[in-house]
Order: structure tokens, then sequence, then C-alpha cells
């Protein structure tokens, strides 16, 4: 098997952004707080014990109390929860949307991180405790989003018709979602197991949140992973006078089209709202707009004055649901954390944010690139080696990958630069020649120049067509291996679902990713079975 790396930077699938500030690009400096590296967690250690209000975690663990009370509970993930109460005790945070089955592989990956990453700094500051966190994003409305997984290249979609936080839909239509994976899953031993995983996670639980926080502990509960869903009112009551803010002030609209000014070389993620604020109910979260005085629920004949929906945030701050601008501050307001774990787009928002927070006095978190991993069988390993790809070679783009992988197969040389050179240095010698007569002749020599070298760059592309063609056999089984492991041309991670990994690996695909994951490396880990 190869054994070389391939970094996040060298990839080809992150953006600018990203790669400068892995890179620590210093016209970034100002977007961050501290960069992710392990010795400067001692600092935003100090400055946030300085910044938090400790009162925050009796309210949060109570919370998480009242959440797990209808759940089997591990000992690490209790002793978690227990800890949270201790003002030596920080959070490391992941958060993702609700999909179906834990949808694509990197909801996986960013849990991994977040575990392994508070491993590695309770062994580094062992005088601190570190709980990892995964935020549920239980009242985001796009359910086109994450009502689908895909497994073995079909799409198992759940079709129903649904509006407000996602959180709150109902499960009972997911039966046929379930015969329909039932039928795709054969009748092995860890087929039977996923068949169980998914009839206990959906077909007992009432709602999405409650789904997910199955699952979720299903499959991370020995590792004291505490799952969290903050569409609560406890912890909007937190959030008054940060709302308030938001409402009379709005402040984030401000701050964060700065930001989006200053980072205008770059693609911008997220377009701050004047509010960003939606009116959450059980049917419907719409986004609060200030026209004409008033304060308008969208797409409803609801409407306030400033005094009646200051009264309805006091009364009612559940009712109150920040959007992707403003969630990241409720995270940090409520819980002790550090550091946020997430993906290149995430922590690519999560940039345009830190200006905000100096406004509102919160503390900004590290910002942790999740790892990234492809998981390969070993069956697609013995097909790697014997057609000589390194793992680089995979994350080639695949024209790049024909083509180089023609001229090393290929017994011609594929390259015309000793020509070009030649014909270069002959050109030069009549150069010469041309500057000491008439300018006409000098025009008809670039002409002729520039004629036989695009003739060169013309054959050599005749070549190397013509030996893909005599090469096509073995550069077919080169380009169906990497179609497996990159489908649809994009990172495997994005698209593949761990349950048919889970049939390769059987239980210990989470216990292999786990292990693999390296919190600090910033190249991609390559996982087999």
């Amino acid at each position: 098997m190869p054994t070389d790396c391939v970094s996040y930077q060298d990839s080809g699938y992150f953006s600018k952004l990203i790669v400068d500030y892995l890179d620590e690009n210093p016209k970034l400096k100002s977007l961050y707080n501290h960069h992710p590296k392990i010795e400067n967690f001692e600092k935003q250690i100090t400055e946030k014990r300085a910044n938090y209000n400790g009162e925050n975690r009796q309210i949060v663990v109570a919370e998480l109390e009242k959440q797990y009370q209808n759940i089997d509970v591990s000992k690490a993930t209790k002793q978690n929860i227990s800890l949270l109460k201790d003002q030596k005790t920080f959070t490391i945070a992941t958060g993702h949307q609700l999909n179906l089955f834990a949808g694509p592989l990197y909801f996986l990956y960013k849990i991994c991180t977040t575990i392994n990453l508070c491993k590695t700094l309770k062994i580094k500051y062992p005088e601190n405790n570190f709980v990892p966190i995964f935020w549920m994003a239980t009242e985001d409305h796009d359910f086109e989003e994450v009502n689908y997984f895909n497994f073995n290249n079909k799409k198992i979609r759940w079709n129903a018709q649904v509006s407000g936080a996602v959180g709150r839909v109902s499960t009972t239509s997911l039966r046929a979602v379930f015969e329909v994976f039932e039928k795709v899953l054969g009748v092995s031993e860890n087929a039977n197991y996923l068949k169980n995983l998914f009839k206990k996670t959906y077909l007992q639980h009432s709602n999405l949140s409650e789904a997910t926080r199955f699952l979720v502990n299903e499959l991370f509960k020995n590792e004291g992973l505490v799952i969290l869903d903050a569409d609560v009112k406890s912890l909007k009551k937190q959030m008054i006078p940060y709302f308030k803010s938001e409402l009379l002030q709005q402040k984030s609209f401000q701050k964060v089209s700065e930001t989006n000014s200053f980072l205008s070389e770059y693609e911008i993620q997220v377009n701050p709202r004047e509010i960003n604020l939606f009116y959450l109910t059980d049917a419907s979260r719409e986004r609060i707009i200030f026209e004409d005085s008033k304060y308008k629920i969208n797409n409803t004949k609801i409407t306030f004055s400033e005094s009646e929906i200051l009264a309805e945030l006091n009364e009612n701050p559940e009712r109150f649901s920040p959007n992707v601008i403003l969630r990241p501050l409720y995270q940090e307001v409520i819980l002790a954390n550090l550091a946020y774990v997430g993906g290149g787009g995430e922590l690519a928002y999560w940039l345009q944010l830190k200006s905000m927070f100096t406004a509102f006095e919160i503390t900004f978190p590290m910002l942790f690139l999740r790892n990234s991993a492809l998981l390969i069988t070993e069956k697609q390993v013995q097909k790697q080696d014997k057609l000589n790809l390194s793992n680089a070679d995979l994350f080639l783009k695949q024209n790049e990958l024909v083509t180089k992988k023609t001229k090393e197969l290929s017994d011609l040389k594929i390259d015309f630069l000793e020509q070009k050179l030649a014909l270069k240095l002959q050109f030069e010698k009549l150069h010469v020649l041309a500057s000491k007569t008439n300018k006409s002749f000098l025009g008809a020599l670039k002409a002729q120049e520039k004629k036989q070298i695009d003739g060169l760059d013309n054959l050599e592309k005749r070549l190397l067509k013509a030996e893909k063609q005599n090469l096509s056999e073995k550069l077919e089984r080169i380009v169906a291996l990497q179609n497996e492991l990159f489908p649809n041309h994009s990172l495997q991670e994005r698209i593949a679902n761990f349950s048919e990994f889970y049939e390769a690996f059987g239980d210990k695909v989470i216990e292999k990713i786990l292990f693999q994951l390296k919190p600090f490396s910033n190249n991609f880990s390559i996982i087999t079975n």
C-alpha cells in the first residue's frame, strides 16, 4: 500500500481562503483569535475562562440531564456531562445538520476529530478537562439538504412534505424509507446490524431530533460524546440580551458586511441579513424583517411593534432562532468552548464573524479544520498497488491522472521539450540575422517561429492521444478505481455514507476512523480494512 501523504493544501479540494488560513497568511490574522496549534490552547483557555459566564454551566448541565433522560447513557458521557459544572472543564464543539442516517462520511469525521482533539488536549493540559460536544442543528429548516443519504451509488430519499425546524419533523413516514434500504442491504450479519440500527433510530423515535441523538449516541457513546439540542427555552433565555441587540442595533449586519468587503478576493460563504433571526413555531421558521417601523414575520401576517417584539423575546425566547450568522454566537455564549471543528466551508464563514464577536464582547473560538480521510477496502488497495498508483495520483483531476499515467506507461517519450529547445536555438540565430535587415523579414520570421512551435505542440498532443488509445485497457482500470474512490469526481467523504463501509469494515469502522484521524495533521488519512 502506498505510504505517501497528501496535504489538504495540495489536494486541490480546498478553497484559496482555507489554504491561506492553513498557511497562516498574514492577511487573514485579523479574522481569527489564535491559530489552531496545541501550544495556543493555553491562551485560549485563559481568555475563555475570564470571559465566560460561569452560571451557564449549571443551566447547560441541567438541560443536558433532561435531554438524556430517556436514552442509554454511557459512563463516559455521564461523567463528561457532570464535568461541565467544573470551572476547569472546557468544550470542543462541532455541529451538523440532522442528515438522514448520518448523511455523508464527513458527518462522522467531524465528530471523530472533536473527540480526538479532546484526548490530545487532556494529555497536553492534564489540569483541565475537555468535553466533546455535538451541536445538533435542530432549528435548520432546509429539509431538502437532510432528507437523503447515498448507499452504493443509490440515493435513499425520504419524500415528505414538511415545514419548520427539521428537528421537530415526525419520523412516521420513514418506514417506507426503511423498506427501500432493507432491500438494497443484503442479508449479511453486518447488513442486519444496519437494518436494526435504522429501525431503532427512526422507527422507535418520534421526531428527527430524538432519532439523530439516538444514532450519534449509539455510534459514539463510549467516547464520552455529549450531544446537545439547543432548541430549548432554558438556553435561549441566555441569549435574550444578544437577540435584543440584534433586533435594535443590527451590529452583526454591519460587522460581517465590513469583513466581507475585506475578503473581496475570496469566495464569500454567507451574506448577513439586516436582522439575522428567524421567528420559530412548530409549523414554520420565517425571517424577522424590520419594515415601515414594524417587525414583520416573513410570509405571514404577524407583525410586532418594538415594544411588542421585545416583550415576546422576554416571554418566549425559544421562538427566536438564530441563522447561520448568529448561531455560532449562541454556541459560544452558552458553552465554555475553546474551538469549533468544521469543514472548509464552515470555517470560511466563521472567518467572516470575528469582528461581530468582538462587538458582542464574546471570545472567538479557535477554528479547527476537521480531519479528512479516504476509506479504501483491501481489494481496492490491491488494485492500487497493481496499477502502481500513489495516493497523490488518486487525488489528481482525472484528465491529469490519465495524462500522467500515459506518459509513465508509454515506451515512447511523449515530451517534445528537447525539440522545442533546439528549434528555439535555431530561431535565436535567425533573430540575430533579422536584426541586420528589413523589418518585414522580422515579421515573417516571428510568424514562422510561432507556426513551427505550434506544430510541435500539436504533434505532441496527437502522440499523447495515440498512446492513450494504445494504453486504453490499463487506463480504463485506473479511471475505474479513481471513480470508485472519488464518486462523481468529488471527495468520497462528501457523498458516501458510513453504511456502505460498515459492510466492508464491520463494527470496527468507527474505531478505525478514530484511530487513524490525527487532529493536528493537515494530511488526508488513508484508512483501509
